[in-house]
């Protein structure tokens, strides 16, 4: 059908004349298009790019503008109406962020925000924003407050009734999980787990018993650990997609079970933040496991450091076992090592 239409067009497409007369048509019909579809919004409505933009179009106050996650074309039109409109920028990292701003011809003055001096930098924001100056807040990629800092400012804005204006657009969980053909309809956003081994361990058992899709941040040099704790607690046959450099030239989106990512990515060491995704748990009335399999996790965590009890109480909590048989198990199996 495509091939039909090519063919019957192709001659009125090479016709010079017809050429000029389609696009004199074509271009009047846009010129009313565009009349009618921008009449339909108020001014402040409108995308300007254009760098001599008024502040006052703007109401004072704390905006959240999220920036690209790799791909600087990603940036929406109202995020660099901000940016160039606002009287200061919060920035993570300002080397990193004056990139994007020199990219795009944006002259607002940067200052640092990041974990490190969050608590310093607070009363000087909140004095701006008293104030009625615009306060833009970036982080290195994506949306701010988002495992990015920014979830103190604005919960101390919302407390003092200054306006907080969130200006959406690139997040890395959200496009990963787009794109990763796992179950959307319902997910976990987990973020970066604990450095400390039995908080992530801890995490990683709640996330394992959970029936929505687990979404994690992994930082590159941690990718190995990740698979191999995320193998033994939520199994080997557990699907996972692991997203990297997403929107990047490199950008890669990795299917397969836990256990074949750990074969896949042994030898290799991965660059770029990593966007990890793990599906549901799908059978939430499975069958009692065996007691070599209770035995199997029970020794490993009690060789990890685990006491007696914490280790009972994490191998009860990620499969169907009773927490009084997996008890029994282990004192049969340790002897009494709950003080240890």
């Amino acid at each position: 059908m495509a091939a039909q239409s090519f063919k019957t067009l192709s001659p009125f497409l090479l016709s010079p004349i017809r050429s000029k007369k389609l696009c004199s048509f074509v271009s009047s019909k846009v010129s009313v298009r565009l009349s009618h579809a921008t009449s339909n919004f108020s001014s402040d409505e409108l995308p300007c790019t254009s760098s001599s933009t008024s502040k006052s179009e703007l109401k004072p106050g704390l905006y959240l503008v999220s920036t690209p996650i790799g791909n600087l074309e990603d940036i929406t039109l109202r995020a660099l109406r901000v940016l160039k409109s606002a009287d200061v920028i919060l920035s993570e990292d300002t080397r990193h962020s004056s990139k994007l701003l020199h990219h795009y011809n944006i002259r607002t003055p940067l200052v640092s925000y990041h974990k490190f001096n969050e608590r310093e930098r607070e009363a000087s924001i909140l004095k701006r924003l008293h104030e009625g100056e615009i306060v833009a807040l970036i982080s290195d990629a994506g949306t701010p407050g988002i495992s990015d800092p920014g979830t103190q400012l604005v919960k101390m804005c919302a407390s003092e009734n200054i306006v907080v204006t969130p200006v959406p657009g690139p997040s890395a969980l959200v496009t990963a999980l787009s794109a990763s053909g796992l179950p959307t309809n319902e997910f976990t956003f987990v973020g970066f787990l604990p450095k400390r081994t039995s908080l992530r361990r801890e995490r990683l058992q709640i996330s394992s018993k959970e029936a929505a899709t687990q979404i994690f941040y992994v930082p590159p040099h941690g990718i190995h650990e990740f698979l191999k704790e995320a193998s033994t607690i939520f199994g080997d046959s557990r699907s996972c997609v692991i997203a990297r450099e997403i929107t990047k030239i490199h950008e890669e989106f990795w299917r397969g079970t836990l256990e074949e990512a750990n074969k896949h990515f042994a030898g290799l060491q991965p660059k770029g933040e990593i966007t990890l995704l793990i599906e549901g748990k799908t059978d939430l009335d499975e069958d009692t496991p065996s007691e070599a399999h209770l035995e199997q996790e029970l020794t490993k965590l009690i060789s990890g450091g685990h006491c007696l009890s914490s280790a009972v109480k994490l191998v009860s909590e990620a499969t169907s076992a009773k927490k009084k048989d997996v008890y029994a198990l282990a004192l049969r199996l340790f002897g009494n090592r709950s003080g240890s």
